[in-house]
């Protein structure tokens, strides 16, 4: 009888550590997967705020609002131009 008692003492202690490991691993695992989710959010923040979230007509979008302001500023030089050969 005793030597049950101390058997399953035994088995109580076993248990009891591999349940402490298993904990451990779990918080370690949730610490791992909240610190990857930071991670991705503020990847996500960069791609948004560099621009690289875009599609490809926002950017189609803003090349075309480059190329305008490309001509408008063409116009404004060839205008100067003008008038500096009119006097």
């Amino acid at each position: 009888m005793e030597e049950e008692k101390m058997n399953l003492r035994l088995d109580m202690d076993v248990q009891k550590l591999k349940t402490e490991k298993l904990r451990k691993g779990k918080n370690k695992a949730e610490e791992e997967l909240n610190s990857l989710k930071i991670d991705y959010k503020m990847l996500c923040l960069s791609m948004r705020v560099d621009g690289l979230g875009k599609t490809s007509e926002q950017w189609c979008e803003e090349i075309r609002e480059e190329k305008d302001k490309v001509d408008r500023w063409e116009q404004k030089f060839q205008e100067v131009q003008t008038r500096n050969k009119a006097l």
